[in-house]
């Protein structure tokens, strides 16, 4: 949650969120589509990950952020690519602060 909050903060024109409450329920939603939807998206594009060296998972990563945000009111991804560069910026922003606080 915190770090669609601050990709949201830094970032108006890519992720853009509502309230508190819209960030809660879009991480939450995004951890249940990552852990239900994602493996089987994974699963079915195999071949064509083999074929772009990995490069396709950012592609599934940024669908899985779009569905989030059709699916959650108050959580708007400018498009795509848009979805495509806040799950990049998502995942970096969470790795910094993995590693920065305290576990």
């Amino acid at each position: 949650m915190v770090a669609i909050l601050i990709i949201a903060y830094l970032l108006p024109r890519v992720i853009r969120v509502d309230g508190l409450l819209a960030a809660l329920v879009a991480a939450f939603l995004l951890g249940i589509v990552n852990a239900i939807i994602r493996p089987v998206l994974v699963i079915l594009t195999f071949p064509l990950t083999l074929l772009t060296f990995g490069l396709f998972l950012l592609v599934i990563n940024g669908l899985m952020l779009w569905l989030v945000a059709a699916l959650v009111r108050g959580f708007h991804v400018n498009g795509f690519w848009g979805a495509l560069f806040g799950s990049i910026l998502i995942s970096i922003v969470s790795w910094i602060l993995s590693r920065v606080l305290p576990s």
